[in-house]
C-alpha cells in the first residue's frame, strides 16, 4: 500500500508537470513475482502545450538490488573495518568491524563527516586530501591515520581508499577497507636483569 501511494504521487506530480527521474518501487508480475523497477515519470503534452497524461519508462533493477544487497551482507560480516563516505565526505558505510572497533554505532556516524567528526585534529587535512583524491578516481593504499572512538581514545588504522561507482560509472563516492595496527608497531622494552655469580 505504501508503494501504491508513492507511485501515485509521482503520476500526480507529472501530471501537473513536476517530472521525476530515477524513482525505484517493487512491482508485481502476473505470476506473482516481485520486480524492482527504476522509473522516470514524464509529463505527456499536447500539440498546444497541455498536459494530457505521463508517460513512464522503466529499468528493471532487480538483479542490481540483488547484488547490492549481497555486496552489504559482505561488508558487513566482514572482518576487517569498513567504512565510506559520499561525495560530501558523509558516511554512508560503516560495518559491524568498524562498530566493534570504535565503539560507535551505523546510526551513531550516518549522515556524520567522517574526517571532521571521526578523525583526529592533525590527520583530518591528509585525510581529507586522500577521500578528494579517491574522489577523482586516483585510490591510495596503505594509508596510516588514527581514528577516534567512543571512549576518546584513538585507534591506528591502515586504509585503502578506493573509489566507489554506480551501475553507470559515476563516481558516488569512496569506501575505505582498513586494518587495524593498533599497537602492532609498539616495542616495549623490558627491564633486563642480570645475575651474575661469584
Amino acid at each position: 500500500m505504501e508503494h501504491q501511494e508513492k507511485v501515485q504521487a509521482v503520476f500526480d506530480q507529472a501530471l501537473h508537470g513536476e517530472e521525476t527521474a530515477n524513482f525505484d518501487f517493487p512491482l508485481m508480475t502476473k505470476g506473482r513475482n516481485r520486480l524492482e523497477v527504476l522509473l522516470n515519470a514524464t509529463t505527456r503534452r499536447d500539440e498546444q502545450g497541455n498536459i494530457i497524461g505521463v508517460v513512464g519508462i522503466g529499468q528493471d533493477i532487480t538483479e542490481r538490488i540483488a547484488q547490492e544487497r549481497e555486496f552489504s551482507k559482505l561488508i558487513d560480516s566482514a572482518n576487517a573495518p569498513i567504512f565510506g563516505v559520499d561525495k560530501d565526505g558523509k558516511v554512508n558505510v560503516w560495518n559491524q568491524c568498524a562498530s566493534t572497533l570504535t565503539g560507535f554505532s551505523t546510526a551513531d556516524v550516518f549522515g556524520r563527516s567522517l574526517v571532521e567528526d571521526f578523525v583526529s585534529a592533525e590527520y583530518r587535512e591528509s585525510v581529507s586530501d586522500i577521500l578528494k583524491n579517491a574522489l577523482m578516481g586516483i585510490e591510495t593504499a596503505n594509508f596510516e591515520f588514527p581514528l577516534l572512538t567512543s571512549g576518546d581514545h584513538v585507534v591506528e588504522v591502515l586504509l585503502n581508499a578506493t573509489t566507489r561507482r554506480d551501475a553507470q560509472d559515476n563516481v558516488i563516492g569512496v569506501v575505505g577497507i582498513g586494518q587495524d595496527i593498533t599497537g602492532k608497531f609498539l616495542v616495549v622494552a623490558a627491564p633486563v636483569v642480570r645475575t651474575f655469580h661469584y
